[in-house]
């Protein structure tokens, strides 16, 4: 499987933290759906100087580009605009015996 590091920046309006806590309970269960499917590696929250969720970091993989780009659509801090961007880099998790 390919591996991606997604960097999720949440967007800076007033609404955007209480939008975040809303839309959470539905991103921590697609998380779970995307740790059983062997998606998800590893990830949490960016936090800012009063220790408040700004945007995510994610280590993610999967087969093809196209289950990543599914994966986007159906995401839903992207669906209900928490994150204002989004940047998928290709990563590779070091294995360290």
């Amino acid at each position: 499987m390919k591996q991606y590091l997604v960097t999720g920046y949440d967007y800076t309006d007033d609404g955007a933290l209480q939008r975040r806590m809303d839309v959470r309970p539905h991103h921590l269960d697609g998380v779970r759906v995307l740790k059983e499917n062997g998606n998800y590696v590893e990830g949490g929250a960016i936090l800012n100087d009063e220790g408040n969720m700004i945007g995510s970091v994610m280590i993610m993989q999967f087969e093809t580009e196209e289950a990543l780009e599914a994966w986007k659509q159906n995401e839903p801090y992207i669906t209900q605009k928490v994150w204002e961007s989004v940047d998928v880099k290709p990563f590779k998790v070091a294995v360290v015996g």
